[in-house]
Order: C-alpha cells, then sequence, then structure tokens
C-alpha cells in the first residue's frame, strides 16, 4: 500500500499543489474569522481537523458572524464627555438661576 501511495504522490504532484491552492486561503480565512470573534473552540478545530476546506466552508458561511465594527472609546474620551457633559449641565443651572432673579 505505501508504494502505491508513493508512486501517486510522485506522479501526481500537481494533485497536491492544487489541493493546497484551494485549501490554504479557505483556512485562512475561516482561522481568521474565528480568532476575530474570539471564537477558541472553532480556532482549534479549524486549525487541528483537516477536511480539505469544507469545515472551513461551512464556518465562514454558516456559523461565523461579521463583527460590524464599533468605535472603541478610551478612558481619556470618556472622561472628556463627562467634562463636556458637566460643563453643559452647569450652564443650564446658571441659566435657570439667571432667570429667577
Amino acid at each position: 500500500m505505501p508504494e502505491n501511495i508513493a508512486t501517486f504522490i510522485s506522479t501526481h504532484q500537481w494533485v497536491i499543489a492544487l489541493a493546497a491552492i484551494w485549501i490554504i486561503p479557505w483556512k485562512g480565512v475561516a482561522l481568521w474569522r474565528a480568532a476575530k470573534n474570539r471564537s477558541a473552540a472553532w480556532f482549534v478545530i479549524l486549525l487541528l481537523v483537516n477536511t480539505v476546506g469544507i469545515l472551513d466552508i461551512i464556518y465562514i458561511f454558516f456559523f461565523s458572524r461579521k463583527a460590524i465594527p464599533q468605535p472603541v472609546e478610551t478612558q481619556k474620551e470618556q472622561k472628556n464627555e463627562r467634562i463636556v457633559l458637566d460643563i453643559k449641565s452647569d450652564k443650564n443651572n446658571l441659566d435657570g438661576l439667571n432667570q429667577k432673579s
């Protein structure tokens, strides 16, 4: 049996090249999406199990969700927003006091 596989591989190297060209992009996209979605279980499964791209395609189209990019607010931005709100509320309080006088 090993002689048959070795003979097949040596005479049909284009099959291995074609399989690699098919598998690598699917595997890359699937692993990238699993990492981006912070799905450790899927990442490990996709990394270890080779199904000639079938599991990768299934994950990409059915199980991975497209993450909507949301802006990340830093603590400094949040603090600046609070200061602006505090200034506006102080101004409104002063306007209310001035109207009463």
